[in-house]
């Protein structure tokens, strides 16, 4: 599996459709004209994605009022993104990408170093797509999950015309 690079600034955002966690197809070009916040993250029920998640949920009203609806990604099924929402009881869509092509068309699926050993995994971070289909913002590499949330809605404000 090649690296793909993460998308900067300005590029188009890779079209996808995912199953959701009630397994309804999810495309993001059924948001045209929306700001989409598109959040990858490693795995469901882990300390920093359920901090992420908790986050996003609770700023979910902030980012509605600005014309914004926040996706997170992980490889996790559908089943798993249930529980996971139901046990946090968490207001944003989650989309299960098992196969790992948005991932690796996003640039989130790369060789990541823990404890000194290597391996490929989802690397926590985010873009913020425009209303027209184009990245505005990106964080490619998130190194805290708490207060990224918070961060994403600060740009998103900034982008508002």
């Amino acid at each position: 599996m090649s690296e793909t690079s993460f998308p900067e600034s300005g590029q188009p955002a890779p079209e996808f459709c995912l199953p959701d966690a009630s397994e309804n197809m999810v495309c993001l070009s059924y948001f045209k004209g929306k700001f989409v916040v598109v959040y990858f993250y490693p795995r469901d029920n882990t300390t920093g994605c359920t901090t992420e998640a908790l986050e996003f949920t609770a700023l979910a009203d902030e980012f509605a009022k600005h014309n914004a609806v926040v996706l997170g990604i992980s490889k996790d099924s559908a089943k798993s993104h249930r529980s996971f929402i139901e046990k946090h009881q968490l207001g944003i869509t989650l989309l299960s990408d098992p196969e790992k092509t948005v991932l690796m068309a996003y640039g989130a699926w790369r060789l990541k170093k823990m404890y000194g050993k290597e391996s490929m995994g989802v690397v926590r971070s985010t873009v913020l797509v425009g209303p027209d289909g184009n990245v505005v913002e990106a964080w490619p590499k998130v190194a805290k999950s708490a207060g990224h949330a918070a961060k994403v809605v600060d740009a998103l404000k900034k982008h508002i015309s």
